[in-house]
């Protein structure tokens, strides 16, 4: 072994200082993208669609456009639904009284993490936190907070909502 390295072929130093390069490596090639990156910015995009258009303005045939045909809803006091009973319950419920309810991202929460396959984009999942208001004697009160993960995927070059899972809901202390 004429090499550079011949001299450190049984260290353990040399194998530690690799691995620690690898796992550096790795970390980075799977890190969230930054919030300058086009895929942030569509991913926050399509949030807003779902939340600000159909849950908050109740713009319910949005979601139509939005939520995969084999869509999953997973909720820790909801339990599970499909597309048709999601789109059933906002229907019904959220938008039972329109303007009664509001979501709202909390600021910075939001993280988008790429999905590939062989270096090539096909999802991504996004996650982060939202508060939950309710109209109390006119004025808007924040009453739960929540975390969010989806999965979006990338269908016939459309971003489409595969699957949704909504936890920790708990009622808001400021």
């Amino acid at each position: 072994m004429n090499s550079f390295l011949a001299p450190f072929k049984d260290s353990h130093l040399i194998k530690i200082f690799i691995s620690i390069i690898a796992f550096l490596y790795a970390f980075i090639m799977n890190a969230q993208v930054e919030k300058s990156s086009d895929l942030y910015k569509i991913l926050a995009a399509k949030d807003s669609i779902l939340f600000e258009r159909t849950f908050n303005k109740c713009e319910i045939e949005k979601l139509d456009t939005l939520i995969a045909e084999n869509f999953e809803f997973y909720h820790d006091v909801a339990g599970i639904q499909n597309k048709e009973e999601f789109n059933n319950a906002v229907k019904n419920n959220i938008c039972k009284n329109p303007g009664n309810m509001k979501r709202n991202l909390v600021s910075e929460s939001l993280e988008v993490f790429p999905l590939k396959n062989n270096g090539v984009l096909y999802g991504a999942i996004q996650k982060g936190k939202h508060t939950f208001q309710e109209k109390q004697n006119g004025i808007f009160k924040t009453v739960g907070i929540a975390n969010f993960t989806h999965v979006w995927i990338l269908e016939n070059s459309q971003w489409k909502l595969k699957r949704v899972l909504s936890y920790n809901h708990l009622p808001y202390t400021e």
